[in-house]
């Protein structure tokens, strides 16, 4: 599904040292799948090096080769990258003493530097000084505005009358923002307007024009911040339907911005991502996954919405198991069931469709 490398975008390295196609990766996975605002060059991963990006992570060859470190992807390339992207999202949210050196030595071969990381680069005074030296930038993507400027939620939400999805799942690091991208892309080429609200590094980094990095406001404003984030995409763009990327999960113990995503959000309707195949929760291996029907149970009780459609991750399934997979939540939720990434997205488009038959008003006019 790779929406990268146009020429017109400012080229990039992305860095994912030992965790390409793992869960820590999804920054540098979600860039190497799709990218509206840089031309992936190269992945940095010495566990890898030699593979196609494309074909790690969906069997599907993309062009965009991994390299073992910077100085060998620097010598693939015939001009300096604009940007060295920072491609992984470790639970300490900083970075490691190797990785500091990795950063220095990209900002000195003259590379703007993207940091998702919740450490912000540009306090360091040792990266300041470099970034100083070198005439680069650094791009703190996950600096919140200053706290004078933070919103309050004021429940104007209810002045965004188009369905409100929310695309949450059962653990982090499961496929919540690929589905949701997806999902979007498919209804605006059916021709229902979708606009999608980033609310993780990773969404900012691939180009969402609208979006926020919640897990770095103060917990105060998250509901506010992203309310008045909606807001602003609906009266901009004037969409049938606004799909929210979730983080983590309501039941996860460690990563709770779901909460705020769903009282934020109001959202009148949810798509839950859940892997079948995972049996702890990716950080926690001592905390078993929970299932798709407890999950399913705690957001209708949290919240007045309605869970319309499972997605499904398919890692360690085989696509037989994915199919049998897909059968028996139909059967057993009573909603649908699909594979963003494997299956037609026409499942997708015809689950939002059959909860807001509004919508079909729409997708009728455009087929016509």
């Amino acid at each position: 599904m790779s929406i990268s490398n146009s020429p017109c975008h400012p080229t990039a390295i992305v860095y994912c040292e030992a965790n390409f196609g793992a869960m820590d990766g999804k920054t540098a996975n979600g860039l190497v799948r799709y990218s509206e605002k840089y031309k992936i060059l190269s992945v940095i991963d010495s566990t890898k090096a030699g593979k196609d990006a494309g074909e790690v992570l969906d069997e599907s060859p993309n062009g965009i080769p991994i390299f073992t470190d910077l100085s060998a992807a620097l010598d693939d390339t015939s001009a300096v990258p604009d940007y060295f992207i920072y491609g992984m999202a470790p639970a300490s949210g900083m970075l490691s003493p190797v990785e500091r050196s990795l950063v220095l030595d990209a900002m000195g071969q003259g590379m703007n530097i993207v940091n998702g990381l919740h450490e912000f680069l540009n306090d360091d005074p040792e990266f300041a000084a470099a970034g100083k030296a070198g005439n680069v930038k650094i791009i703190d993507i996950r600096r919140p505005r200053p706290k004078k400027d933070l919103r309050m939620f004021s429940g104007r939400i209810a002045k965004v009358t188009c369905p409100r999805i929310a695309v949450l799942g059962t653990d982090g690091a499961i496929g919540k923002r690929t589905t949701a991208t997806i999902l979007t892309r498919a209804l605006n080429e059916r021709g229902i307007k979708a606009v999608l609200i980033g609310t993780g590094q990773t969404g900012l980094i691939q180009g969402a024009r609208y979006g926020l990095a919640i897990d770095a406001i103060p917990c105060q404003f998250c509901s506010g911040e992203l309310e008045s984030t909606m807001i602003e995409a609906f009266k901009g763009e004037h969409p049938d339907v606004i799909i929210v990327e979730g983080q983590g999960a309501l039941s996860h113990p460690a990563y709770l911005t779901s909460a705020y995503i769903l009282r934020g959000s109001m959202a009148n309707g949810v798509v839950l991502q859940h892997a079948p195949a995972r049996t702890h929760l990716g950080d926690f291996p001592e905390i078993p996954m929970p299932s798709a029907a407890s999950e399913i149970n705690l957001i209708e009780t949290f919240a007045p919405t309605k869970v319309i459609g499972l997605t499904i991750n398919h890692e360690n399934m085989t696509d037989e198991a994915v199919s049998a997979a897909i059968k028996t939540y139909e059967a057993e939720l009573g909603i649908p069931a699909t594979d963003a990434l494997t299956r037609s997205t026409d499942r997708l488009v015809d689950m939002v469709v059959e909860a807001f038959p509004v919508l079909r008003k729409r997708l009728l006019t455009q087929i016509i």
